[in-house]
């Protein structure tokens, strides 16, 4: 049986890149049975990169921790007769499905509620209407890539984090225990539809990036500065980059102490007639005070830097890479509880997170390895729909369902 806050909660996966993955092990950390289904040979996702040079996934492995992976033929009619029969499971906290495939078909929810009245399923789609979106499609069409990057290009500006696609994630898992509470309170269940797209729109006017263009303003270029506050990357005498903030009066009060600016800056406000108190003004004035500063820090050795910037209790931060990242910083070690050295089969050794809600009871479950394609088929039917060795091995003959092969990485604890 599973630890964490969510013990018991068994929910059925069918889902391919990140969003819905992300979701279904964010509930898996946190205690819930998550039992993804997938075709023999893997789904969509199954060979993404990044891979290693043996061709196994770290992608995928990076975001199935914990879960249970169930292999069936869902091209065969007794393949999605099994499908549906795990969907729609008897049992009190059963009858929970998150997908990102189109809801038709053996995934229709009119379909499998027949079976089940009062079954959840969260799909979640491109767009409002159904039509195919990612992330990289959408951040287009939010206007970002327009506003991001050098402050004289006229190019746009794509980005490397799909941060839409990890919002509706945690949504996603958020949306699936609304459901599921009022549920317990009313007995219905219902089908819950979640747009990739209207994430996007909704955090775009959530952070006033909507109201702002409706009012006639157009949001410019700020290469690396921080919009609205002051805050930018500088380098030091050594080389070494750093990245300065000055958002709140205290963030402010300690990079003016930390580089002795309060002179400086009294200079600036009587020549801007602004008052430097306020952060909008410091984005004003960020190209006067900008100079100061890189002065203040290109005659300082990144040491000497971080010396008078924690003396201080400034907001700043070295620019490291990802290799330094997961070599030098504690942050990214076993130092912090988030993370543990786990084997992951095909993979070998490697850090990898839990959640990172740190529950003061119960809570999340310690970080724990990818199963391997197909490695809980048996068991899982077995368990959930009684299925006896005779039924699963004619199941195995009719190539309806495929358990983990000799040459499939195992997950053994």
């Amino acid at each position: 049986m599973s630890s964490g806050i969510f013990a018991g909660l068994p929910v059925i996966e069918a889902a391919a890149f990140v969003a819905a993955p992300l979701g279904g092990m964010t509930l898996a950390q946190l205690g819930a049975d998550v039992i993804r289904i997938d075709p023999p040979g893997g789904g969509l996702d199954y060979r993404r990169w990044p891979v290693t040079r043996d061709d196994q996934s770290l992608f995928w492995a990076g975001l199935n921790k914990v879960k249970r992976s169930v292999c069936i033929d869902f091209t065969k009619p007794e393949g999605r007769e099994l499908a549906i029969s795990l969907i729609t499971a008897p049992g009190a906290d059963a009858g929970i499905l998150l997908t990102n495939f189109p809801p038709r078909g053996w995934l229709s929810y009119e379909m499998l509620s027949e079976k089940r009245p009062d079954l959840i399923q969260l799909t979640i789609q491109g767009t409002r209407t159904g039509a195919s979106a990612v992330d990289y499609t959408v951040n287009p069409a939010v206007g970002l890539p327009l506003i991001t990057g050098p402050e004289l290009s006229d190019q746009p500006v794509n980005h490397v984090l799909p941060a839409w696609d990890l919002i509706t994630g945690q949504m996603a898992a958020v949306g699936l225990l609304a459901a599921e509470r009022h549920r317990r309170l009313t007995g219905e269940g219902q089908h819950v539809r979640l747009a990739l797209e209207d994430v996007a729109l909704a955090m775009m006017g959530n952070l006033g990036f909507i109201a702002e263009a409706q009012l006639g303003e157009m949001r410019p270029r700020s290469g690396n500065y921080l919009f609205g506050a002051f805050g930018r990357d500088f380098e030091c005498q050594d080389g070494e980059r750093v990245m300065v903030v000055g958002l709140t009066s205290k963030q402010w009060n300690a990079l003016k102490d930390a580089l002795s600016l309060g002179e400086a800056m009294q200079v600036i406000e009587r020549e801007l007639g602004l008052d430097l108190a306020l952060e909008g003004n410091r984005y004003l004035a960020r190209e006067h005070i900008a100079k100061v500063v890189g002065e203040r820090i290109a005659v300082r050795s990144f040491e000497e830097l971080r010396e008078v910037s924690d003396r201080a209790g400034v907001a700043w931060c070295r620019y490291q890479t990802l290799t330094e990242l997961v070599g030098r910083d504690p942050a990214c070690s076993e130092q912090n509880p988030i993370f543990r050295t786990i084997d992951q089969p095909g993979i070998g050794s490697i850090l990898a997170p839990t959640v990172p809600l740190d529950f003061a009871r119960g809570g999340r479950r310690p970080p724990l390895a990818a199963p391997g394609l197909g490695q809980d088929t048996d068991r899982v039917l077995e368990d959930r729909l009684g299925l006896s060795v005779t039924e699963l091995q004619g199941l195995h003959e009719r190539g309806v369902i495929k358990r983990a092969s000799a040459s499939t990485p195992v997950v053994t604890s």
